[in-house]
């Protein structure tokens, strides 16, 4: 199946253009190992011809109206659902979601984002009086958006959606890894009549596009999702020109499983949790604190959540988890399982290797670790897999010391049924998020982290400020 047309060109100044840069790239198919699509890979003089449309095109853009943004935020609404089944199929070829997933999360996440976006910008207020000044809320200028594989329409649409509202304009880069859908959103975007150059689109990689967009002197600002060790170069690159950084990294999350609550459900929810997209999202979480003296009872909980798992080809309405998305990840994952192993953690089921049967694909065996304890490996570094952590605690204070050592802070959960004791812990928590007997997905709470998971913040009114200046008008009136 061939996801676009233009895979081989960019998207720049309204137009589908040929790139300056003549290197390509083999985009594989997880599931098969196999190539199914090649797209163009940009160099800087791709990103100048992307960024000087973008500068050109705000010193219209940013005195459109409330009105001219929400009409072009719900034509691309209207676009996008057009292209829903597209999308959702685009996302199974380049990272192996299963296409039910797809459709039902992957692709519904742009949406959701898109709708709330549409809400916000409805709501938000652009200027206010204060005494005898006004204070205006102003879009930074022209925005660089580089977003990961894992959830590609969430990230794309979670910032272009804001930034546009913002009156910004901008160059996504997408993952190279995952581009199909974002080359979809790029057709999308022109099918519904963006402004030339108010969105634009270079595919390539960190050091060619990445890099260069965050050290470009007329790039506002830059919104990055991926590792923190990818987010630090970033910040570096864009250290010079004292450039607004928005950053959504790494993340370890911890998951108590209070005395009080249905066990056996939290966990095997926390597990469900844990191995969701096959693992690969940065607020999975991936570290369940459960009291010490139901240690064990956890561990079967787990065990048998995992035994009803089906990991596989992600055409087969049987299949509840694909693999993971390339072989360099694949690799990680088996050395981290490995690691554990060699320091001595309890293995409860799964393991390094394939699923059985399956001997070709990026496929990962849901992997349970007992007995972890914070020092190991295990239990510090991100895996962007099916493997989860299960650690005793004696305490609620220990166990809400253990949440908070950790580099990270993006998200945190708890399970139990006294409400006051978990608003209590949730104000200890450490992390952007903390997520209650796992709630539906809410796309108008603020999302991003403490720590080394970033800073700033997305989704909603949220990310549109984000991409606002704030000039104060003093003697006004």
């Amino acid at each position: 199946m061939s996801f676009s047309a233009n895979s081989q060109k960019f998207y720049i100044d309204g137009q589908w253009v040929a790139p300056v840069s003549t290197t390509t790239l083999d985009v594989i198919n997880p599931a098969t190992e196999a190539p199914f699509m090649t797209i163009a890979m940009g160099g800087k003089a791709d990103v100048d011809h992307a960024v000087a449309a973008a500068k050109k095109a705000f010193e219209t853009w940013q005195f459109s109206t409330r009105e001219d943004r929400l009409a072009l935020l719900n034509r691309v609404l209207d676009e996008y659902n057009k292209r829903f089944e597209d999308i959702a199929q685009a996302v199974t070829a380049e990272m192996g979601a299963p296409i039910e997933f797809a459709r039902e999360a992957q692709a519904w996440a742009g949406r959701a984002h898109m709708e709330a976006a549409i809400k916000a910008l409805e709501d938000i207020q652009f200027e206010e009086t204060r005494g005898t000044s006004q204070v205006i809320l102003e879009p930074i200028g022209v925005a660089a958006l580089i977003t990961p594989w894992n959830w590609p329409l969430n990230q794309i649409v979670c910032k272009v959606a804001p930034a546009l509202a913002a009156g910004c304009t901008v160059v996504l880069k997408p993952s190279e890894i995952a581009p199909a859908s974002g080359l979809i959103f790029a057709e999308i975007m022109h099918a519904a009549g963006t402004p030339a150059g108010v969105f634009n689109m270079v595919n390539g990689n960190g050091p060619d596009v990445g890099q260069v967009l965050a050290e470009h002197a007329d790039v506002d600002m830059v919104s990055f999702t991926g590792s923190t060790r990818a987010g630090i170069l970033v910040a570096k690159a864009a250290a010079d020109t004292v450039k607004r950084v928005a950053q959504e990294l790494g993340g370890k999350s911890a998951n108590i499983i209070l005395p009080d609550a249905d066990f056996a459900a939290a966990v095997e929810a926390g597990v469900r949790g844990c191995f969701s997209n096959s693992g690969q999202s940065c607020d999975a979480p991936t570290r369940m604190l459960v009291p010490a003296d139901r240690h064990a009872e956890a561990l079967k909980v787990a065990r048998d959540t995992a035994a009803t798992m089906v990991v596989g080809d992600p055409h087969d309405p049987e299949t509840t988890h694909g693999p993971v998305v390339s072989d360099v990840q694949w690799g990680k994952i088996q050395g981290l399982i490995q690691k554990a192993i060699d320091e001595g953690t309890d293995l409860v089921t799964g393991g390094a290797g394939r699923p059985e049967g399956l001997d070709k694909g990026y496929y990962v065996r849901p992997t349970v670790f007992g007995g972890v304890t914070n020092d190991m490996t295990i239990a510090r570094e991100e895996v962007f897999g099916m493997v989860l952590a299960i650690m005793p605690y004696d305490t609620i204070d220990q166990a809400i010391a253990i949440a908070n050592d950790t580099v990270y802070g993006l998200a945190s959960y708890i399970a139990g049924t006294d409400m006051d004791q978990i608003h209590a812990i949730a104000r200890r928590l450490r992390s952007g998020t903390v997520q209650v007997n796992y709630p539906e997905w809410d796309v108008h709470a603020p999302f991003g982290g403490y720590k080394q998971s970033g800073n700033g913040r997305e989704y909603a009114d949220y990310g549109i400020h984000d991409f606002l200046e704030i000039k104060g008008v003093i003697g006004w009136s």
